[in-house]
């Protein structure tokens, strides 16, 4: 199985990218987030995760074995597949999606198009446990940076844009509407 790829972009197109690893051409499906960090860059490293079905054999790629393993739990649980999977990390980062599975909220799963209310439960149920705890801190800047990103996506920025712009603001800012003008804030400064 391949785990790790380390080459040159030859192209990036709609949910995936091809990456040159010493001249041999690999595709690899990507999130959303990914495909906008990697924009303009010509080297990368990806996490990969092998898909093998009787048909295909896909190459998933993330740029943390943190969102990997994340990517890697989702699709264990039956009724999501690694379109869905990716879907879901494209909304989220791992921690906000740890915090909705330990504070049973459903909601940031049921935004990705294919993942209806009960295969979010689902998602929660057999995922409570094998997920680690989150601190209290953690917990709430996970739930505030969802809605946060959701804003800005709204107002026309992507979730690359949105991610990066809050990751520079303080734990200690819990205020949804005082996040968001500090991240417009950071964002302006592009």
């Amino acid at each position: 199985m391949i785990a790790k790829l380390r080459g040159k972009i030859e192209y990036l197109k709609d949910n995936y990218a091809v990456l040159d690893v010493n001249g041999v051409g690999y595709k690899v499906f990507l999130t959303v987030y990914t495909f906008g960090k990697i924009a303009g860059k010509k080297d990368v490293v990806f996490f990969i995760h092998t898909h093998v079905r009787e048909d295909a054999i896909d190459l998933y790629g993330f740029l943390t074995l943190e969102e990997l393993e994340m990517f890697e739990l989702l699709i264990s649980i039956a009724g999501v597949g690694p379109k869905s999977g990716l879907g879901i990390l494209t909304v989220a980062d791992p921690k906000t999606i740890k915090t909705a599975i330990l504070n049973e909220d459903s909601s940031i799963l049921t935004k990705v198009s294919g993942v209806g209310r009960k295969t979010a439960e689902r998602i929660i149920l057999e995922l409570k446990n094998k997920i680690g705890d989150l601190s209290e801190g953690d917990k709430a800047k996970a739930i505030g940076d969802s809605d946060a990103i959701e804003a800005l996506v709204s107002m026309g920025y992507s979730v690359s844009e949105a991610r990066e712009a809050l990751k520079h603001i303080p734990v200690e800012v819990k205020d949804i509407g005082q996040r968001i003008k500090m991240a417009l804030k950071n964002l302006g400064r592009k």
